[in-house]
């Protein structure tokens, strides 16, 4: 194990030395290895990330890890930067089914083709939310008055297109709304959409479970459905189906990296991301987090992500979010 770590991080280092762009210029040093998170913080990715970045200093406390932030468009900014990495071995960045449906919803000139897949780390069930003084004590409660007026339900969420939205549309359907009158306001992050339903300004929020739990937890926040096919034990809340939308739908999160990596780099950020999934930080994390392991590396992630850009862009079509 020690050997392999060795190599990885070798070659991680003989990659920053020959990188150019941001994965090399900051004072932290060519070997550090840098992990952007393409939304704002206090967002699923950014939680992934620092999650990352702690995990892998578990590892080898004298490794070098700067997690930064690039927000905007669903993670489509953080992508058209990545591009301009090409050949950068020493920077991951975290993405996920978010910025899928961004690079639709965006007509992105950047894809997911024009990068190099690494790892598929996690899933997440969705929580719906409402402030704690709201009116909706129940899911039936929030779709009655949903159906009565579509447009005064303003629904807090991540990027438009992205993973809350699509499950906002697949609610609204369920209900029996038109998708295209559900009242969506987009954040670029988390802690955006979590300040929006603190400070009243939206009737209900969408988000990762791992982003929502503890705001509910604290009584700040009340959950009235979760996206799952069962209860979670990380969270008191029903599961959408048993509030009558039959709605599932999970999350996930991965690596990629720059494009035009040779295999020796490639094998070194993968080796590298597969010691940082097998220490007991991250396994903590993921329990802390209720977050599901579904870690996959190699051709079967980069297989995955081509059936995942099929699916997406057919939901978002349905709930016209793309001509």
């Amino acid at each position: 194990m020690r050997l392999r770590r060795l190599a990885a991080l070798a070659v991680l280092s003989l990659a920053a030395l020959t990188a150019c762009g941001s994965g090399s210029e900051s004072g932290t040093g060519a070997s550090a290895l840098k992990i952007m998170a393409p939304a704002a913080p206090g967002g699923g990715w950014d939680q992934t990330s620092r999650t990352a970045e702690q995990a892998f200093k578990s590892v080898d406390p004298s490794r070098k890890v700067e997690v930064y932030n690039v927000p905007g468009a669903g993670g489509t900014i953080g992508l058209a930067q990545l591009a301009g990495e090409k050949g950068n071995g020493n920077l991951l960045m975290t993405m996920g089914l978010v910025m899928v449906g961004a690079i639709e919803q965006n007509k992105s000139q950047v894809t997911l083709t024009d990068t190099t897949p690494i790892a598929k780390l996690t899933e997440e069930y969705e929580l719906v939310v409402v402030p704690a003084e709201s009116p909706y004590k129940t899911l039936a409660d929030l779709t009655a008055a949903w159906k009565a007026d579509p447009a005064k339900i303003a629904i807090a969420g991540g990027s438009a297109g992205g993973t809350d939205h699509i499950v906002a549309g697949l609610m609204a359907k369920a209900a029996g709304i038109d998708p295209k009158q559900v009242n969506y306001v987009a954040h670029s992050g988390g802690g955006e959409a979590l300040n929006a339903l603190l400070g009243n300004k939206v009737a209900l929020g969408i988000s990762g479970v791992g982003e929502f739990a503890e705001h509910v937890k604290s009584g700040k926040l009340r959950a009235l459905g979760v996206s799952s096919p069962a209860r979670l034990a990380s969270v008191d809340a029903p599961t959408l189906k048993e509030g009558g939308l039959d709605v599932e739908l999970a999350n996930w999160r991965g690596f990629v990296a720059p494009a035009g990596l040779d295999e020796e780099a490639k094998k070194a950020l993968t080796d590298a991301v597969t010691e940082m999934h097998d220490s007991q930080a991250w396994k903590d994390a993921v329990a802390k987090n209720g977050w599901t392991d579904v870690f996959q590396t190699g051709q079967p992630f980069a297989d995955f992500l081509v059936a995942e850009q099929a699916k997406v862009k057919g939901i978002i079509a349905e709930m016209g979010l793309v001509s």
